[in-house]
């Protein structure tokens, strides 16, 4: 097993020393590396104009003006940069906005609501009034429903966003997917209960396919979802009244690309992907969701054209619009590389969503990335004692990496940290530019564009595409096959 293990090191250290010469020049993938390294430290713009953007723009909702002020404010800069073929890729979607909502609860066979404080939860109906009584589906898993399926027809569904009192190992699901057993289950609404303490409001979508969903979702806070189950105990068959109007209507959006040609003829077909989403949601600027992965994304755009970098093989760098919503912009990109015929193109994707202070790299599911991720690692830790120089290697789902791994192209976020006073602030009305810590960030651009610049001058990516039925492996393999059946995302059948 030894000599095994020692022989694809081997080879992979081939692959990337044959390519640490880049084209025109003699200098080590090292030097290149320091060069990196001593441009991002010294002349990163990815905190300020992370900053300009949440001060100016404020959040960066799909479809809304803020958005389309977002779109403009990152095709500027990667154009100040010098991506002269900078462009917009725009695509249609379903545009909703939030109005009012109310959430009221009363002792059963009583007129006597109390307003609980309240928000909807995205791509919801654009008018809902419902009123039911309250069954409890504690975390809101499968087994959850299934342990109350007699008694959620009808009803309203009370569940944790997060994972309250579940056994060690207990995986999630994504609120969409918890809505989606809701309606499974004849649920006629649905009251998600934040698991943040300090009275945090959290939106997002309830959406698993990016379309309006037939039932009111909204989300209430710990605390008052504590004192929700309290009563309940308390007044079993408590009623609920969800009364909503909200705004939906098709609207234009834009990804924005900036384009380095590959040097190599033989290589410069070969695409590498790296992005991460631009839009976010309304009730702050986003700027952790995710500000802190789209701006890392330009910012190592602005390096490469910096230090005059190249790359064997074609690098798009790519800020997605709609998300959010059900990765939209990131489907819009796949669906034009398959009309265009660039989809086979596609080597690589490398995502950043709300990835900070990059201490390793994942191979995402992929055990043939192992051997030259390490080897890429080794590099910089030997130029940055610094770098964590952690290896994982997990696929999963629910951001734009999700739509090329549908098609059976590798990819994964690096490996980042945020601590968890700033997670708290996911998706809810305190994402703010304050919560950003410039090194953390700087990071990001350092050793992202370490291992960008490496992979895109390797001999070959060890990875490679996946064919139909061996994609369908590889989700089954990362026990993502129930996540990918609730978001109606399963294209294999019962196989």
């Amino acid at each position: 097993m030894k000599k095994f293990v020692l022989l694809i090191l081997s080879c992979s250290i081939g692959i990337l020393a044959s390519s640490s010469i880049p084209l025109g020049g003699e200098e080590s993938l090292e030097s290149v590396f320091k060069r990196i390294k001593e441009e991002v430290d010294q002349n990163s713009k990815a905190y300020t104009t992370l900053g300009e953007a949440c001060k100016k723009i404020g959040h960066r909702l799909t479809g809304s003006a803020n958005g389309k002020k977002a779109e403009e404010f990152a095709y500027q800069l990667f154009k100040s940069y010098g991506f002269r073929d900078t462009k917009y890729e725009g695509f249609q979607v379903e545009a909703w906005a939030r109005d009012t909502v109310t959430l009221s609860v009363a002792p059963p066979k009583s007129d006597d609501f109390r307003e609980i404080k309240v928000v909807s939860l995205a791509l919801t109906p654009v008018e809902a009034n419902i009123t039911g009584n309250i069954v409890d589906c504690g975390n809101g898993l499968d087994a959850d429903f299934a342990a109350k399926k007699e008694l959620v027809k009808g009803k309203v569904v009370l569940a944790n966003i997060g994972l309250l009192n579940a056994e060690a190992g207990t995986r999630n699901l994504h609120r969409s997917e918890k809505t989606a057993l809701a309606i499974q289950y004849g649920a006629i609404g649905v009251i998600f209960v934040n698991t943040v303490k300090g009275e945090v409001l959290l939106t997002g979508t309830a959406s698993v396919t990016g379309n309006l969903i037939s039932i009111p979702a909204v989300c209430i806070s710990l605390e008052s979802g504590t004192e929700l189950r309290k009563w309940l105990v308390e007044q079993p068959g408590l009623l609920s009244m969800i009364e909503m109007h909200n705004v939906s209507q098709p609207i234009k959006a834009r990804n924005v690309v900036a384009t380095l040609k590959g040097e190599s003829r033989k290589l410069r077909h070969e695409k590498i992907v790296i992005g991460g989403h631009l839009d976010s949601w309304d009730l702050a600027t986003g700027a952790i969701d995710n500000g802190i992965g789209s701006f890392s994304v330009i910012d190592i755009a602005r390096t490469f054209k910096a230090l005059g970098l190249k790359s064997k093989r074609t690098i798009e760098f790519v800020a997605f619009m709609g998300e959010e919503e059900g990765l939209l912009g990131s489907k819009a990109y796949i669906e034009r590389a398959k009309r265009t015929g660039e989809l086979d193109e596609i080597v690589y994707m490398i995502n950043l969503d709300m990835v900070n202070n990059v201490y390793g790299f994942n191979a995402g599911g992929r055990d043939e990335m192992l051997p030259i991720l390490k080897e890429i690692g080794d590099k910089i830790k030997s130029i940055d004692a610094k770098f964590g120089n952690e290896i994982h290697n997990s696929a999963g789902l629910h951001s734009d990496h999700q739509v090329f791994l549908m098609e059976g192209i590798p990819a994964a976020d690096p490996l980042g940290k945020l601590t968890r006073s700033v997670l708290d602030c996911y998706h809810a009305n305190c994402d703010s530019f304050d919560l950003v810590n410039k090194s953390e960030m700087e990071n990001n651009v350092k050793y992202t564009s370490m291992l960008l610049y490496a992979l895109g001058n390797a001999q070959a990516i060890p990875a490679k595409k996946l064919d139909f039925y061996s994609t369908r492996d590889f989700f089954i393999k990362q026990n993502l096959r129930r996540e990918l059946e609730l978001g109606n995302e399963w294209r294999w059948g019962n196989n």
